[in-house]
């Protein structure tokens, strides 16, 4: 079955003991149609793919974990991504994809703590396959609170599990420059883009990219983006 994955976040197949073995199996055919609508960037098809799977077997961790990465991520409905991250690790309390999920619903509706809580409680489980996600997450929510040695600790936790993670290369620059710690600071950033694939190495590349990404960026995003650039400067 092809995995889907979207912005670090990854389902797999799953069922209920409680739920009939039809049901099971055409639960299962919606969400395999489901994930392919998804990859195709097929929004709505693909979440009605998923509500048919929801309503033929409600507990079904994978399909409710998929429900939510739709309200998160394309709908931007946290409320409601909460609501299924929830459901889907109260199945499974060791379903830490669902867990970090959750963390990330929490960050975007800037509960900053609870975010924290969900991405530690995904990080307890030593079985989770990408903990160098849930680090990387972990670390920009203690960012946003102004954390930046745990922040700090997340991100070299994070390279620890993956160690060409370029993205914790990035927010690591983040906060050596908080802290005032501007040749860290430069080091990080010039080892994200050496990392990157958008830009290999090259920082004029990254400097055009992150201007770029910036005219569309806003609030906390628009600042992340203008602190990189001025990194670059160094």
């Amino acid at each position: 079955m092809k995995k889907l994955a979207i912005l670090f976040f990854v389902v797999f197949l799953g069922s209920c003991a409680t739920t009939s073995v039809e049901n099971i199996q055409k639960a299962t055919a919606h969400y395999k149609l489901g994930v392919s609508y998804l990859n195709e960037n097929n929004i709505q098809p693909a979440f009605i793919e998923f509500q048919k799977a929801y309503e033929l077997n409600p507990e079904d961790k994978e399909v409710l974990n998929a429900i939510g990465i739709i309200y998160l991520l394309k709908f931007e409905d946290f409320p409601k991504a909460v609501d299924f991250f929830q459901k889907a690790v109260s199945v499974d309390p060791n379903f830490s994809e669902a867990h970090n999920n959750l963390g990330f619903a929490y960050e975007k509706s800037k509960k900053y703590n609870e975010a924290i809580a969900s991405y530690n409680k995904a990080l307890s489980n030593l079985l989770y396959r990408t903990p160098e996600i849930a680090y990387y997450n972990l670390g920009r929510s203690y960012y946003r609170l102004g954390k930046y040695d745990e922040a700090i600790n997340a991100y070299k936790e994070s390279l620890k599990r993956m160690t060409d993670f370029h993205p914790s290369y990035y927010w690591l620059a983040l906060c050596y420059n908080a802290k005032g710690r501007y040749g860290e600071a430069a080091l990080a950033i010039t080892k994200a883009i050496e990392l990157d694939p958008l830009y290999k190495g090259s920082k004029n590349k990254a400097m055009s990219g992150l201007s770029q990404r910036k005219l569309n960026a806003r609030g906390e995003d628009e600042k992340d983006i203008a602190d990189w650039l001025e990194i670059l400067k160094y």
